[in-house]
């Protein structure tokens, strides 16, 4: 078995060893993107004064940076998709350098939030084809284990990255570390030229209009789960704090830790299993993180029982990002992979959004208490639509082109 080399238009065997340094380089600009969005978020305190805001508007600037992902996303990926991919790629990156440069080098607030504006649209164009890459760089048959190592730089960055980032600023203060990130940017974009192959972009006789892509016969229920599982994890992982405090444990601080390690390890089993075995990793990872709530829901007040449930939790979500992500490169194809990535990150910052709001008002009107019962349908959903969909989008096995 063998498949098509895009770069090339040569044969690439099915036995070829995976692309490491490339796929790694794909990996590490996630974790620039994630570090980029999160950091000042844990260094509001050291922000806020040099800047002569409060504490709340050092919030916004992970807000602005957010909203600018959801509305670029679409909009760019459609004006750039006849572009070549490692151009463009490595424009995102340059965008990440010059944006934390000058976050690094300014005293003014405005300055600062239009800075992360410009980060935020270059984080929805490199969401939209990290993907879709990795995909085209590898035989079909390992496409979702080369998706597996790129996402893995997300759990990377949550993990290790943002609380490495934030005990850095506070050696270093906080304009020497957006400084770090600027370099790493830059450093990436040599690491890119060298490593990672150069594809082009959708002929403009072969682009499909985004309406089309999203109405592709799997692509609707792709992007259904994504909405669902968002929005019930979310609305329970935004206010893990006051859940945990209301069971009885007061150290979040080692809730995070044990989710972060899981994810993980998520991300490790997702990848032996992604390539043979799709469908079931899928309806594994949606059924535990289905089957978590109601133990958090009844038995949260035993540290013990709370601890192996969130760490349950963290290896079925760890992977289903992966999971999800290649299902929907396969049923869109990889030479339209930008296009439906692109409408799958407008969806998860939407189900990210719509999360934490839900959380919110339950929290405020229920109580702590109610928040796993509110993700369980949700997550159930997304379960039921993975059920119902084996045909169209999750099938048992994945197909080789």
């Amino acid at each position: 078995m063998s498949t098509l080399s895009p770069a090339k238009g040569t044969t690439l065997p099915a036995s070829a060893p995976l692309p490491w340094s490339g796929l790694l380089a794909l990996s590490t600009a996630a974790f620039t993107a994630v570090l980029t969005e999160l950091l000042p978020a844990g260094l509001m305190p050291r922000m806020a004064p040099s800047l002569g805001v409060s504490e709340a508007r050092i919030g916004f600037l992970v807000t602005g940076y957010a909203a600018a992902s959801f509305a670029a996303a679409v909009p760019l990926t459609a004006l750039l998709r006849g572009l070549p991919r490692r151009a463009v790629l490595v424009g995102a990156l340059l965008g990440f350098a010059v944006s934390n440069a000058v976050v690094a080098l300014s005293s003014s607030y405005p300055l600062t939030f239009a800075a992360r504006l410009v980060a935020g649209g270059m984080g929805g164009t490199l969401w939209a084809m990290l993907a879709g890459y990795a995909a085209r760089m590898v035989p079909a048959d390992r496409r979702g284990r080369a998706i597996a190592i790129v996402l893995a730089g997300i759990t990377l960055a949550l993990s290790l990255g943002v609380p490495a980032g934030t005990a850095l600023a506070g050696a270093v203060g906080w304009r020497t570390a957006f400084g770090l990130l600027a370099g790493l940017a830059v450093l990436l974009v040599g690491w890119v030229r060298w490593r990672v192959p150069a594809l082009p972009g959708e002929a403009p006789h072969a682009r499909v209009p985004l309406v089309r892509v999203a109405a592709l016969p799997g692509v609707p229920a792709v992007l259904g789960v994504t909405l669902f599982l968002l929005v019930g994890h979310q609305a329970m992982y935004t206010y893990v704090a006051p859940f945990a405090a209301q069971a009885g444990f007061g150290r979040t601080g080692v809730v995070l830790l044990v989710f972060g390690a899981a994810t993980v390890v998520g991300i490790w089993v997702t990848g032996m299993l992604v390539d043979r075995h799709p469908r079931a990793a899928l309806l594994g990872a949606l059924g535990l993180c289905a089957a978590v709530m109601p133990v958090l829901g009844l038995a949260a007040g035993v540290p013990g029982v709370l601890l192996v449930a969130v760490a349950l939790w963290g290896i079925a979500f760890g992977g289903a990002p992966t999971l999800i992500q290649t299902a929907l490169v396969d049923v869109s194809g990889p030479e339209r992979a930008d296009a439906a990535t692109s409408l799958q990150t407008t969806v998860y910052n939407a189900g990210i959004a719509t999360g934490s709001l839900t959380g919110g008002v339950v929290l405020a009107d229920l109580g702590a208490g109610a928040l796993p019962w509110t993700a369980l349908p949700l997550v159930g959903v997304a379960l039921g639509v993975v059920v119902l969909n084996r045909r169209t989008a999750f099938p048992p096995r994945r197909g080789c082109s």
